[in-house]
Parts: structure tokens; sequence; C-alpha cells
């Protein structure tokens, strides 16, 4: 068998790996479109949903380093496999879930199968992928990325209007089994640089800081700043961050966060705009279920208006590819960012007649997705480039944290907010609330490309 410095990717391996990538963004967010069977089937409110959806984002943001370092240490193959098992594992629990509390662990299983799949899976890429093949490889991944969020709403559409949402997990499983059919073969790669001890103290202030911001986020408004939970929350948050930056800047060798690698400008820009711009993933889920609750469309309807997301989105990925050769880096991920905010800040002229409205989604996801398409590749090629070979797993974890750790929050802040002004105000009103926070994150992203990814052109071979 070939060793991991002589094996050249192929098309089969990166079917497999984009296959696995599916099964977080196309299949977890499928569940966006059929929120209001969920919590018919399930008796699940509000305040639960908000807590419970986006459970799987961020436990996968909170354990997506782990597994990446992991990965290098054991072998990034190996957790490719692991992350498929555990998300057919997930998938049987939610299909045979009764309440909130066994959907809620189902969640949990699938953001941990993506913490598995998602590092490892750059980490091949960029260990068994170079130059021009190494862009073309991570469009595709990032297909699987953008292409399966697109494609979500039309799949769990679909699938929930004609066959129950349940069905939606039947056909996770059997994508999982493909993928591994597919990379079934592949020489291992590891690193040969490993720690002799693993930093539990920054793993654990890490998932109880991110825990306790998240459910302040989530519960926080019901529960009011008089509350003594309010400001446990608070107060755990604060405290695990702070015992987790000093762990993490004392710890030499070892540390569950390399701070090494945000030396590079080129690293942090790709991580922080990577987060901020998947904050508005909040704006999918939103936007299902105002077009039910507001306008009476069914998921499946509420899925198509969202079919030039997918369109435009498959089209540019391979587009900015292009792009990324000609113009390098920056330019294509600030005009992707850009042109996202744009799209989300159409989507909040809810004040519109319910006619004109209508016509106007799918236009303004079809410049979401030109937005999306554009920044995807750039940004992913920018994040790995600049991350040492024997540490891919690491830093494709950190880029993926934010991803992850960006949809977790997104969600939770975009329904808190939906709700929250729903409820005094009207779905139409919270509903352009929720979508201009949206567009508020994408600005944001737009600064973070614009001043601090340097102007730099990718390598060649």
């Amino acid at each position: 068998m070939q060793n991991q410095t002589e094996f050249i990717g192929n098309n089969r391996l990166l079917t497999g790996m984009v296959l696995g990538v599916l099964t977080f963004w196309l299949f977890y967010q499928s569940m966006f479109v059929v929120v209001p069977a969920l919590q018919k089937d399930l008796a699940m409110p509000d305040t639960s949903l908000n807590a419970v959806i986006g459970l799987g984002s961020l436990f996968s943001g909170c354990f997506i380093i782990l597994m990446g370092g992991l990965a290098d240490r054991f072998g990034r193959v190996k957790f490719t496999y692991l992350g498929f098992g555990l998300n057919i594992l997930a998938c049987m629990v939610l299909y045979f879930s009764r309440d909130v509390y066994s959907f809620g662990a189902g969640r949990i299983l699938q953001g941990l199968s993506a913490a598995c799949i998602m590092p490892a899976t750059m980490s091949l890429i960029k260990n068994y992928y170079h130059g021009a093949e190494r862009q073309r490889a991570f469009s595709f991944w990032s297909i699987g990325s953008f292409g399966g969020s697109g494609l979500s709403s039309i799949v769990g559409g679909a699938l929930g209007t004609y066959w129950g949402w349940k069905s939606i997990f039947l056909l996770s499983i059997a994508i999982s089994i493909l993928g591994m059919i597919l990379i079934k073969g592949t020489p291992e790669s590891q690193s040969h640089e490993t720690a002799k001890k693993y930093d539990y103290i920054g793993l654990f202030s890490c998932v109880l800081g991110l825990l306790a911001l998240n459910l302040l986020i989530t519960k926080g408004f019901r529960w009011g700043l008089g509350e003594p939970m309010t400001w446990v929350m608070l107060l755990g948050f604060v405290v695990m961050a702070t015992v987790f930056f000093i762990t993490e800047k004392r710890l030499q060798h070892g540390a569950f966060l390399d701070f090494a690698l945000f030396q590079n400008r080129g690293f942090n820009g790709a991580c922080l705009s990577n987060f901020l711009l998947n904050i508005m993933v909040g704006t999918l889920l939103v936007n299902n279920i105002y077009l039910q609750k507001a306008h009476g469309l069914t998921a499946f309807q509420a899925g198509l208006r969202t079919l030039g997301y997918v369109a435009l989105v498959m089209v540019m990925i391979r587009v900015s590819e292009k792009l990324l050769q000609k113009w390098g880096y920056k330019k294509p991920m600030w005009l992707g960012t850009s042109m996202t905010s744009v799209g989300v800040l159409l989507l909040s002229l809810t004040m519109l007649p319910p006619d004109v409205y209508l016509v106007l989604v799918p236009f303004a996801f079809a410049v979401f997705g030109f937005g999306l398409g554009c920044y995807s590749t750039p940004a992913a090629d920018c994040a790995m480039v600049n991350v040492p070979l024997d540490k891919a797993g690491v830093g494709a974890g950190v880029f993926k944290m934010a991803s992850a750790l960006g949809a977790s929050f997104g969600i939770a802040t975009a329904t808190t907010i939906f709700t929250l002004v729903s409820t005094g105000s009207g779905l139409h009103t919270g509903a352009q609330v929720a979508f201009l926070t949206m567009c508020g994150f994408g600005v944001l992203s737009t600064l973070a490309v614009w001043f601090v990814v340097p102007k730099v052109m990718p390598e060649k071979a």
C-alpha cells in the first residue's frame, strides 16, 4: 500500500469526502425547514427550539479542534470513518426520537460526527492534493459545505412535506454508507509530531464557556436580568473564557488551541470572516419559519424559494477557484461577504406586499448564493495554505470551528430575536429585525476581510 507521501488524491476519495461534508451541511440543516412539524410532533416550545436545533453546531464547534488534533495524531482516514459511524448512530437516535431530550441527544451526535469529518477531510486535501488540484479539491469540498447548506431547504422541504421529516435521516444513513465505501483503500495520513499530554483544562473550559454563552443567548431573554440563572451563565462564560486563555497562553506544547497558528494574518482573516459570515446561517432558519407562519407556505414551497441560492453557490464556487488564481485571496473574499450581506438586506424588506415579497425572496437568495460561492474556496485555501502540514488537522479544526460556532450562535441569535420581536410586534417585524441583525454580521465579515486578509497570490504548485 502507498504511504502518505506517495499517494495522490483522486476523484473517488474527493467524492467520498464531499459526501461526508454533506451529512452535516445538507442533512443536519434540513431540519431548519421542517421546524413547524418538529414542534408539533415533539411538543417542542419556542424556547427549547432555539437551544435544541443549534446543539449540533455548538458541539461541533466545541470539539472540532480536539477531533482535528486527534486525527493528526491517530489518523485522518480513521477519523473520517469515525465521523461517518457517528452520523449513522445520530440518525438512528433522531429517527426514533419521541421527545425534545432524545432529539437533542441526536443533534449532539450529529455535531460530534461533523467535528470528526470536517477537519479530517480538510487535512486529507492538504496532504494529498497540491497546487491547482488542491484549490479544485477545496472547491468541491465547499460545494459540499455551502452547496449542501443551500440544498438543505429544498431537500428537507421535499422530504418533510411528502415523506415526513424522519425520512431525512434514512437518506443521510445511505449517504454515509456510500461515503465509507468510496474512501476505502485510502492510505492513512497522520502527523509524526504528537504531544505526550492532552490539555483537558483547555478542552473543558472551552466547552463549558461556550455552553454557558449559548444558554445565555437562547434563554436569557426569557429569564430576564432579574433572574439568577442569567447572571450565573454570564459569570460562567467569563470565568471559563479567562481560564481558557490563561491556560492556552501558558502551555508551550500540547495546548488545546495552538496560538502559534494565529501568527499568520491570512489564517486569522479567513477564520474571523468565516465565523462572522456563518452567523448568517440563522437567516435560513428564520426565513423558513417566517414563510410558513406568515405567508402560509408549505415546507417544500418555502424550500423552493431558495433555488437561486443553490444554483448560484454551485456555479460561483468553481468560478471563485479561477478568481482566486487570478486575483489572490482578498478580492473574491470581500466581494463574497458583501454580496451575501446584500442578499440578506433584500430579505429584510418584509414590509412589501406579500405577492411582491414572495417574488423578491428567490432573487435575494440568488444574491446570497452568489456571495457565498465567491467567498468559499478562497477562504478555505487562504486558511489551509498557511498551516504547517503536521498541524493540518488542528488548523482545519480552528477554521471549521469558526464555521460551526458561527452557525450555532447565528441560529440562537436569529431565532431569539425573531421570537422576541414577533411576540410584541408581529411576524413581519420580527423577521425584519432578525434579517437586519444577520446583515450586520455580514458587514462585519466584510470588514474583517478588508482589514485583516493580506493581498497575497496563491501558490501555483
